[in-house]
């Protein structure tokens, strides 16, 4: 097996601008509700938000040896997202890494284990969304993979796939739906737009649907004797 797959094939930036139009959630719900990454990992602090497409690693659990050569093939918008056994009992990637991916022009670093220099990270500004904080330094031994499809957070993730996160957390659009999913997104947000100008101008909200999978479930209603 090559470990290391140096290029592969990424989304026009078009595209990727048409993702990055609505909310983690949204492109969650548009695409039926699929694609959402573990809730567990989650923005270092809030209002951190990317979207851009994924260049993949996957490190030993404890080691960090493959993030620098990801980092050296990372084109700017990319966003490098590491397997690291999903442990949070590790910090392999702090200030240092950090600035080495914002010289690059790197979108974001998610990662399924911990991070360190929690501080300078926040100051520096690059998005990293991880399992948390975590003082513990990790080896630089273990070949891994770069640039091979991964599992992160219960989801699988090919290099080209986009990945999307905010505050409310990270999903991915697989690469050969990114036209239909921002289609979706589009006429979600704006039914739901609809909706919400109908509540401001003191519409009562229309329940009749609701009420009617309430009745088929056989929902009983009374009053108190």
């Amino acid at each position: 097996m090559t470990n290391v797959i140096r290029s592969f094939d990424r989304p026009h930036p078009d595209h990727v601008a048409e993702i990055a139009k609505f909310p983690p959630a949204t492109l969650h719900e548009a695409q039926g509700r699929r694609g959402a990454v573990d809730s567990r990992i989650k923005p270092l602090a809030p209002g951190m938000h990317f979207c851009g497409p994924a260049l993949t690693a996957a490190c030993h659990i404890g080691d960090n040896l493959m993030i620098f050569e990801a980092i050296s093939l990372a084109q700017p918008g990319d966003v490098l997202v590491m397997s690291a056994g999903n442990n949070h009992e590790q910090g392999g990637f702090g200030e240092v890494l950090a600035t080495a991916c914002s010289a690059r022009k790197i979108a974001a670093f998610v990662v399924d284990a911990g991070v360190r220099d929690g501080s300078a990270l926040r100051t520096l500004g690059l998005p990293v969304f991880s399992l948390g904080l975590c003082i513990k330094g990790t080896a630089k031994e273990t070949v891994g993979t770069i640039n091979h499809p991964i599992v992160l957070g219960g989801e699988l993730i090919r290099p080209g796939d986009i990945l999307a996160g905010d505050d409310d957390g990270l999903v991915v659009v697989r690469k050969e739906e990114i036209l239909q999913v921002a289609k979706a997104s589009a006429a979600r947000e704006e039914d739901e737009a609809h909706l919400m100008a109908s509540l401001r101008s003191g519409q009562p909200m229309d329940i009749n649907a609701r009420l009617a999978v309430m009745r088929a479930k056989g929902c009983t209603w009374g009053d108190r004797s």
